[in-house]
């Protein structure tokens, strides 16, 4: 039996008959009429929702090789870790022949890490060592001395040490057993800060909270709050994503001492009407107050089935000529599925539309290609988000 096609056995019509931007009413038990409760608003930090304009971090990379690998690394095909070999080997005085040399024991690997804001020489960040070869394992080794650059071509970290893993392989390459990805390791406080990359804030005279999510409200309210923490009118909406602040009247004592005092201030947030799908996985992710507007839907199904037998054609007894075959017999199905049908009630969510999917056997894959077909329509009233 060999399916060409995977059946697909869906098949459904919804009918959504509901206002738009309508709350959602169910009759309670003594007939009345009873609407949902207002939108729940979060209150949090300004801290939480936002970032101090220039205050970053920053991304560092490096290519430099692992050593003591216990017959795991680059095989002799890779053959740009011999040449790193043999030029570690020439910085320290010994001259090798790079066509000449066999080893297993290394591994080339290209080394990450993130310097965070206000990281000074001296200080210690966590370093990722990833195979750049096709080695089978990293588990046992030891980074070499290995430079970490800045996109501006300078170094401002160094990385060195033994790796850890949270896998290993075990048997050899053509009969192995793999447990979760052992040809990346990380390497606690490996990196050493060697270049100062601080941000100075002593003579800054404005500084800039950039939000997470733009919102123009959001940012109106939030200058609002940092007003009414400070007693004047220091900070304004710069636009719907960076709420600026003068520092000069606002910090008494220093800069740092305002951005701490700030972000302590709590901003109401609203929620936000979105659905979030990832049609490679099938998640999906449904804000609380997404709703639909009235739409009709029809998706058929069609599953299609291949299936080969091979049977043996043997020639008669004393034929000349005859020889045996073997034969393939095709046989191909179509099955179309009746149409299920969901009633939803007035005023009707995206949950309640899922739930309703669930019901008759829909799959996530399904609930996907729905959903952003009811988008395409307009009638979905919420940011439908793909990821």
């Amino acid at each position: 039996m060999r399916p060409t096609l995977p059946p697909r056995l869906l098949a459904f019509t919804v009918l959504l008959c509901f206002a738009n931007f309508a709350a959602r009413a169910a009759a309670g038990k003594d007939g009345e009429t009873k609407t949902d409760a207002a939108p729940v608003v979060r209150t949090v930090h300004l801290r939480d929702i936002s970032s101090i304009e220039g205050v970053r971090d920053n991304q560092l990379v490096g290519y430099g090789l692992v050593v003591g690998l216990n017959n795991t690394g680059d095989r002799q095909q890779t053959f740009f870790p011999v040449q790193t070999l043999a030029n570690m080997l020439r910085r320290l005085g010994v001259q090798i022949t790079p066509s000449q040399v066999v080893v297993k024991n290394i591994a080339s690997v290209f080394v990450t890490a993130t310097l965070p804001p206000f990281a000074r020489p001296g200080a210690q960040v966590d370093a990722t060592v990833s195979s750049a070869g096709d080695a089978k394992s990293l588990e046992g080794g030891v980074l070499l001395l290995t430079p970490l650059y800045a996109p501006n071509g300078e170094v401002y970290a160094v990385a060195q040490g033994p790796l850890t893993l949270g896998g290993y392989s075990a048997g050899t390459r053509a009969n192995s057993k793999t447990v979760s990805q052992p040809t990346v390791g990380r390497i606690p406080n490996g990196a050493i800060v060697e270049r100062d990359a601080s941000v100075d804030l002593s003579h800054l005279t404005k500084v800039a909270f950039l939000l997470h999510d733009a919102d123009f409200k959001l940012a109106q309210d939030a200058a609002a709050a940092i007003n009414k923490e400070l007693g004047h009118d220091a900070a304004h909406a710069f636009d719907g994503g960076r709420v600026e602040v003068d520092a000069a009247s606002g910090a008494k004592d220093n800069v740092a001492a305002l951005l701490a005092r700030l972000g302590e201030v709590t901003v109401a947030v609203p929620p936000v009407s979105k659905v979030v799908v990832n049609e490679r996985t099938g998640t999906i992710v449904l804000g609380r107050d997404a709703s639909l507007g009235s739409c009709s839907i029809l998706q058929g199904a069609l599953a299609i089935q291949i299936s080969t037998e091979y049977r043996v054609s043997q020639p008669a007894p004393l034929s000349k000529g005859g020889q045996t075959e073997v034969v393939p017999e095709t046989t191909v199905q179509a099955k179309e599925n009746p149409a299920q049908v969901i009633h939803l009630q007035q005023g009707a969510t995206v949950e309640d539309l899922v739930r309703g999917l669930q019901a008759i056997g829909a799959t996530a894959h399904d609930i996907v290609a729905v959903l952003q077909a009811i988008k395409s329509a307009g009638a979905l009233q919420a940011q439908l988000e793909v990821i």
